[in-house]
C-alpha cells in the first residue's frame, strides 16, 4: 500500500481533517518549490498551512512523507493523463502501438508542463533520502506497462521508454512545449529493427 492509500482510507479522516491534510499538502508544495526539499522545514510547512505540528504529524510521519505524497498522486494524475489519452486513441480506431503510445506520452508531457513547478521538483534530484530507487521503480514499472503496449519488441520497448524519459527532463526543466512536439514526432517514427530491415530490403 502507497503512502497516499495509507492516508486516504484511514476511517477517522473528517471532513475537517481531509480539509487539513489538503492545505498541509498544497503547502509542502509551495514550500518544496520555492526552497527546496533540503532547506525546508517542517516549520516552514506548517506556517504557510496556518496549522500546528501536531496537526502535521497527525496526517504525515514527516517532511519525508510529504514529499512522497505529492509524488505519488502527482503520478496518480499522470497515470490518469494517460490512460485516458491512450483509450481515446483506441476508441477513434487507432490499432498501431506506436501511435496509441504517442498519444499517451503526449498526455503524459502536457501534465508535466501543465504542473511544471511541481513536476521539476521531482527531478531536480533534491528529494529524500531513497528518492532515486522510488524513481527508478517507477520507471521500470513504466517500462513493463510499455513492453505489454509493443509484445515481443524488447528493444523498442527501452528505445523508447529511455527516449521519452529523457524528453520529459528536458521539456520540464527547459519549459519548452515547442521541444515536446518535435520529440513526439521523432519517437513516432520509431520501428522495430526488423520492421527498418524489411523497409530497406524492399
Amino acid at each position: 500500500m502507497s503512502d497516499v492509500d495509507d492516508v486516504v482510507t484511514q476511517p477517522r479522516t473528517s471532513e475537517r481533517g481531509a480539509a487539513t491534510r489538503s492545505s498541509l499538502l498544497a503547502a509542502a508544495r509551495e514550500v518544496f518549490v520555492s526552497k527546496g526539499f533540503a532547506e525546508a522545514g517542517v516549520t516552514d510547512v506548517v506556517a504557510r498551512a496556518d496549522a500546528s505540528v501536531g496537526s502535521l504529524y497527525h496526517h504525515f510521519s514527516g517532511k519525508a512523507d510529504l514529499y512522497l505524497t505529492l509524488w505519488e498522486e502527482f503520478q496518480a494524475r499522470q497515470t490518469q493523463r494517460t490512460k485516458h489519452a491512450a483509450r481515446n486513441a483506441r476508441g477513434a480506431g487507432e490499432s498501431d502501438p506506436m501511435r496509441v503510445f504517442v498519444s499517451a506520452a503526449r498526455a503524459y508531457l502536457d501534465g508535466c508542463l501543465e504542473e511544471r513547478e511541481l513536476a521539476a521538483l521531482f527531478l531536480r534530484g533534491d528529494g529524500p533520502p531513497g528518492f532515486e530507487v522510488v524513481m527508478r521503480d517507477r520507471l521500470r514499472k513504466w517500462a513493463q506497462r510499455n513492453a505489454a503496449l509493443f509484445e515481443n519488441e524488447p528493444a523498442l520497448v527501452v528505445v523508447v521508454t529511455g527516449a521519452l524519459a529523457a524528453a520529459v527532463s528536458e521539456v520540464v526543466l527547459g519549459g519548452d512545449p515547442g521541444l515536446a512536439d518535435e520529440v513526439l514526432a521523432i519517437i513516432g517514427q520509431i520501428r522495430p529493427a526488423t520492421s527498418a530491415t524489411a523497409r530497406s530490403s524492399g
